[in-house]
């Protein structure tokens, strides 16, 4: 008896959108499940983490302040991963945003709102980019996997803000804390009235519109869905893969670079050692839930915006923060295996039992010579293999 795995020719429409819903549950069992086990009360941490995220309407703008970065950064990847271009490396494009952002800022700290915020942006987009670029390049020319190439970007990203924040960029009034002066009024993002919520909101629903369309109803979207499901069918209908692997890395890095922008710009209003808890990683488990729709992005990054506020107002009950991260983790991990089981069946086959002994002078079946044995009662129709599809 053994397992075997078998690709769906045909995966069923509604397995793929029931499968995040089913991943979702079975990590909030596990959770509670790991909460019961260490002394709490599971219904009263979740209901305590909800309540600390949509239960006031000061958690509902924080929850909305935690997912801009996630919004940009999961749309970011999402359109990479649509191409099958596995870019691992939004924390640390989004950390270039923040250090290019935080450059324009000290370099041109008397300058007018009007302008210095419109370049602080460009440079984000371009430091995002550009940062991305690294590892597409090798990828597209000398086919080098980006899993590991931007995955090890990151902590280059980060230990060179580190240096800055710690040395040449340290405030001299900052008491030696890893932080930059702070910026002036004038490098501040709008916010909504009473809230901490900043145009980044804005910003992020533009792009999902804007990548909605280019999906969907452009050429270059149609190329990109192309490569996604086959790259070598679309060199055969004369598509530049090369020059196309170049251009979605780049923009998926500037979405990446835009959201380090933000937070700087928009929440911190300075650089610091740790510009992001991790949203960058956290964004590939957004765009994977949301099945890489951009519209979908939006409402999951909102979901997981809430899930880091409600870790953060766990504490009061003397539980540590680090369950909501511990829930993604969870999460991530279930997502994977039903995303494996959505484009696999694995079926369980039963190996028949040693065949009839051959007596010598016999018939090859056993029986006197000329005399035909019949086939093994009970069997089944595929060479005594009997299958159970799980």
């Amino acid at each position: 008896m053994r397992l075997r795995l078998e690709r769906r020719l045909d995966v069923p429409r509604p397995l793929i959108w029931l499968m995040p819903v089913v991943s979702v549950a079975l990590a909030l069992l596990a959770g509670a499940l790991f909460l019961h086990l260490t002394g709490s009360d599971p219904g009263e941490v979740y209901g305590m983490m909800l309540r600390g995220a949509f239960g006031s309407r000061y958690g509902t703008t924080e929850t909305f302040v935690k997912a801009i970065p996630l919004m940009l950064c999961g749309l970011g990847v999402g359109i990479a991963f649509r191409m099958l271009l596995w870019n691992i490396g939004a924390e640390g494009q989004l950390y270039m945003g923040a250090f290019a952002a935080t450059w324009v800022c000290l370099s041109f700290p008397e300058g007018p709102a009007y302008l210095l915020v419109p370049a602080m942006m460009l440079a984000g987009l371009l430091a995002g980019g550009v940062w991305a670029l690294l590892p597409a390049i090798p990828r597209a020319y000398l086919k080098t996997n980006e899993v590991i190439t931007t995955l090890m970007l990151n902590y280059v990203a980060i230990l060179w803000v580190s240096y800055l924040v710690h040395g040449p960029w340290r405030d001299p009034a900052g008491l030696n804390f890893p932080l930059t002066p702070p910026f002036p009024r004038s490098a501040w993002l709008p916010t909504f009235p009473g809230t901490r919520v900043h145009v980044g909101l804005v910003i992020a629903v533009v792009a999902a519109a804007l990548l909605s369309v280019v999906l969907w109803r452009t050429r270059w979207g149609y190329e990109v869905r192309v490569i996604g499901e086959s790259a070598q069918a679309a060199r055969y209908a004369g598509m530049n893969v090369e020059r196309n692997i170049l251009l979605v890395m780049f923009l998926s890095g500037a979405l990446a670079g835009l959201a380090g922008m933000c937070e700087v710009s928009g929440v911190i209003h300075r650089l610091q050692h740790q510009v992001s808890p991790g949203y960058g990683y956290s964004a590939i488990i957004v765009a994977w839930l949301a099945r890489l729709n951009p519209w979908a992005i939006l409402v999951v990054s909102i979901l997981f915006g809430g899930l880091l506020v409600g870790g953060y107002a766990v504490q009061l009950a003397g539980i540590p923060a680090a369950v909501a991260y511990m829930l993604q983790g969870a999460i991530l991990f279930f997502v994977l295996g039903g995303e494996f089981l959505t484009r696999y069946r694995i079926r369980l086959v039963v190996s028949p039992g040693p065949g009839p002994v051959v007596a010598a002078g016999a018939g090859g079946d056993g029986s006197p010579a000329g005399t035909a044995a019949p086939r093994s009662a009970g069997r089944g129709s595929k060479g005594g293999t009997r299958e159970g599809g799980v």
